[in-house]
């Protein structure tokens, strides 16, 4: 038996050293291992054509309103704008593909443009959930914080790539289990121990944070073609000073690596904004009606929607600024700009008596 064992063994060997020292052999063989490594790019290529596929737009009043009938709850003020940022975190976790900002593994790994997709919207969640844990929620600056909200924050505020232990999902959905909770006990009208305060204070307080990051964004978008920008950090006031001296002038320009990554975390950003813009346009409505603030916010929507438009070229190009070919993300960065303009007038609207 055992020397049966052997010799199969034998030519088992015998045979794997005909297949590689024969010409013929090693031609099947390489004509089957190029097959087979076609066929696998082919099922990654398909994978990743899927997996590179944004989720689509929603309403935020239906879906407040689906979310509360499978729920059995009341839409009350701020119903809505809670609803939204739920369901934002549901769209970077459960699209096609899943989260993919901390995936280690083929294809993934191979693909930027969605995770720095999900980085932007990631962004907007995180400063919606901190100015409704620190403003929104709370009646004035020495109230008590919700106990649900200040869990939640600091979830969505976790290491966007960490892979495991814990990972960034677990995190993420431990924030959305904390928001459920809030909800449920916002939209309970027997009890008062969870506030939407709908002012204008509140409402400006975020559009504050959101008029510097869209002109962070706006100022990385511009720099795709290099810029020799001026040094105004501390113009307007005589009497300031900064840690360390800084040259009068400054060059600044994205590498081009980083171009198409800027492009797409601008491009999630506005979406997430545009549904947190139109949830607020509902929550805030009196309060913009008696700004006479409606038709700005509205402007704000239109400008960030152009954004959102189908980019028809396999690449982001980076044209020069009247160059031959298009730069898509000075195209972008105007968009951006107006948005941002508006938004600083409407913060205007909303500090006026």
């Amino acid at each position: 038996m055992a020397s049966a064992l052997i010799q199969r063994g034998k030519d088992i060997l015998w045979d794997l050293y005909d297949s590689v020292t024969d010409p013929y052999h090693r031609q099947d063989n390489l004509k089957r291992g190029g097959l087979v490594i076609a066929i696998i790019a082919a099922i990654m290529l398909l994978i990743m054509l899927w997996w590179n596929n944004t989720p689509d737009d929603f309403s935020p009043i239906q879906n407040a309103n689906n979310m509360a009938a499978e729920r059995n709850q009341d839409v009350v003020t701020g119903y809505v704008s809670t609803s939204t940022l739920i369901t934002l975190v549901h769209a970077i976790l459960d699209k096609p593909g899943g989260y993919l900002s901390n995936d280690i593994m083929p294809p993934s790994i191979w693909m930027d443009n969605v995770p720095n997709w999900e980085y932007g919207v990631l962004v907007q969640i995180r400063d919606f959930s901190r100015t409704l844990r620190n403003d929104i929620s709370r009646s004035q600056s020495q109230s008590l914080e919700d106990d649900d909200l200040s869990t939640a924050e600091p979830q969505f505020n976790f290491n966007s790539e960490s892979w495991i232990f814990p990972s960034s999902e677990g995190e993420y959905r431990s924030g959305i289990k904390a928001l459920e909770s809030y909800l449920a006990r916002l939209s309970d009208t027997e009890q008062d121990n969870a506030q939407f305060y709908a002012r204008a204070d509140n409402l400006a307080s975020w559009l504050a944070i959101v008029e510097k990051r869209l002109g962070s964004l706006s100022q990385r978008l511009s720099a795709s073609v290099g810029q020799v920008r001026i040094n105004t950090d501390l113009s307007g006031d005589p009497s300031a000073n900064q840690s360390t001296p800084s040259p009068a002038e400054m060059v600044t320009k994205t590498p081009w690596r980083q171009i198409d990554d800027v492009f797409y975390e601008t491009r999630g950003s506005a979406w997430a904004l545009i549904h947190l813009l139109k949830s607020v346009e509902h929550d805030f409505h009196d309060v913009l009606k008696d700004k006479n603030a409606l038709l700005s916010l509205r402007q704000i929507i239109r400008e960030l929607e152009a954004t959102q438009e189908t980019v028809w070229s396999p690449m982001i190009s980076n044209g020069s600024g009247f160059g031959f070919l298009a730069n898509h993300s000075l195209v972008m960065a105007s968009y951006i700009s107006r948005a941002n303009a508006a938004i600083i007038d409407l913060r205007s609207l909303l500090s006026q008596g």
